[in-house]
């Protein structure tokens, strides 16, 4: 009688058998710190103002926790509103997200944590942001989509000048 065999599956062209999917979740995401001050609102009911002028700041960091695999991913998020009379409110926000990544490359956790987790947690921040503003009285403050891209970069560039500038 004949052996039946079946043809073994060959890997495709630039493809590893050995490597493992890399797995990203998020767990959760939360407020880590809220704060909205509202200094002058005597002299803004006495009538109206000038235009405001709106300073905004927005940093990102991660940390690694103490379960495994799990990281958290933070965007720091301040806004001022000021005009001639002084500042009109004062807004600052931690935004968190909990990740579950397994099978990460080194050299790509840091962009990972620093530019995608952020931008799944952006527009959670960005309803908040504006719903406080509301809240206190005022438009809501409507912000433009981030490309955390673009921010991570700049700050990769900002710290390779820096430390080249450095005397040894």
């Amino acid at each position: 009688m004949a052996e039946d065999t079946k043809p073994t599956p060959k890997a495709e062209a630039g493809t590893n058998s050995n490597e493992v999917a890399v797995e990203a979740q998020i767990v959760g995401q939360f407020i880590k710190d809220l704060s909205f001050e509202n200094p002058s609102l005597g002299k803004l009911l006495e009538g109206p103002a000038d235009a405001p002028n709106i300073k905004l700041e927005i940093n990102v960091a991660a940390t690694k926790l103490k379960q495994e695999d799990f990281f958290e991913s933070v965007i720091d998020f301040k806004a001022v509103a000021s005009n001639k009379d002084g500042t009109i409110y004062d807004l600052e926000v931690l935004y968190a997200g909990i990740f579950r990544i397994k099978n990460m490359p080194d050299g790509a956790l840091e962009p990972f944590l620093l530019v995608n987790c952020p931008t799944l947690t952006f527009p959670f921040l960005r309803r908040l942001v504006a719903d406080v503003t509301r809240e206190g009285g005022f438009p809501p403050l409507l912000l433009d989509p981030i490309d955390f891209g673009q921010l991570f970069m700049r700050r990769k560039q900002e710290m390779a000048a820096a430390a080249s500038s450095k005397p040894n």
